[in-house]
């Protein structure tokens, strides 16, 4: 063939051209119908939509989101294999678990962050104190007398908590439940006096007045909720818990690919129905560049690991 002709033929397409070639399995670590899930379905949906490849949620659950994490951190690394990664198995599991079967800093690729939302915490309105300021001056004066309801220990609501005791060199005895919403019912019902979940599960109930709010975590007051103050304001300067999605790759995926996911998924992002679906589970929209995400979850891991050694919990 003459130089000419090659000259003239088609240069190979690169891998961001030709993804994604096939189905891409979007792996969520936790259970179907839950706030990850529904975040997870209403993205697949529209990457599905955008790529014209199908995009497909796949629920993996257990230990605390790591076995989903960790069949993706296995997977092939060229973008057909997606996790949603979240606060508690890409920056709590380090510290809490001793054997993992990953390193998020090592095995996963941060491609953006999706949003964030608080926890709030609660009581049952039968019960006299009526503030986190009440409760912390309580805890103090009856060391070990007061309990609360939450996920496993180690899970985002509980250190909640524990970031509060060790604030307030105070004692809560933390009610542990393998299913967080269980506990929430069980805080609504009065068999526990006080609460601290996820944002989105406690709206209904405190609107409705079965839940009576003592504070959000975030930094700033919820706009679901105005009336109710921070941790910050109820008298911790500085404090600011917010649990978190987003999503990665596998280690070792081509950046080209890396880049064309973060501009998609981005893409999706600012879709207005998308960032109002986003408002209706009261999860504020929080993308991030990929080499802001990965900084991000750095931090978070180094925090977390801190206040799991100042606690003492011991590791699984």
């Amino acid at each position: 063939m003459c130089p000419a002709v090659l000259l003239a033929q088609p240069a190979s397409p690169g891998p961001a051209q030709v993804f994604p070639a096939r189905l891409v399995r979007y792996i969520v670590p936790f259970g179907a119908g839950a706030s990850p899930d529904i975040v997870a379905r209403l993205m697949a949906d529209r990457l599905t939509r955008l790529w014209g490849q199908q995009v497909i949620v796949e629920n993996r659950v257990g230990a605390a989101g790591v076995l989903g994490t960790a069949f993706v951190a296995k997977s092939p690394p060229d973008g057909h294999t997606l996790v949603q990664c979240n606060v508690a198995s890409s920056a709590i599991a380090m510290s809490l678990f001793a054997k993992m079967p990953y390193d998020q800093v090592r095995d996963l690729a941060p491609l953006t962050r999706i949003g964030m939302m608080p926890n709030i915490i609660t009581s049952h309105p039968s019960v006299p104190i009526r503030s986190l300021k009440a409760f912390v001056d309580y805890a103090r004066a009856h060391p070990g007398k007061l309990s609360y309801s939450a996920g496993l220990p180690g899970v985002s609501p509980h250190l909640t908590m524990v970031l509060i005791e060790l604030a307030a060199k105070i004692k809560v005895e933390h009610i542990p439940y393998k299913i967080a919403a269980q506990g929430l019912t069980d805080t609504i019902g009065g068999q526990i006096p006080f609460n601290v979940s996820n944002f989105p599960a406690t709206v209904s109930p405190i609107q409705n007045g079965r839940l009576r709010a003592l504070a959000v975590t975030s930094a700033n007051r919820a706009s679901q909720l105005p009336d109710v103050p921070t941790v910050q304001e109820s008298g911790f300067p500085g404090y600011d818990v917010q649990s978190w999605y987003g999503m990665c790759a596998p280690a070792g995926t081509p950046v080209v690919v890396l880049d064309k996911l973060h501009a998609d998924i981005n893409t999706v992002l600012r879709m207005p129905d998308v960032q109002q679906r986003l408002n209706e589970l009261m999860i504020g929209g929080a993308p991030t560049s990929r080499e802001e995400f990965d900084q991000f979850i750095r931090a978070e891991i180094t925090r977390w690991a801190q206040v799991i050694k100042s606690a003492g919990i011991p590791q699984q």
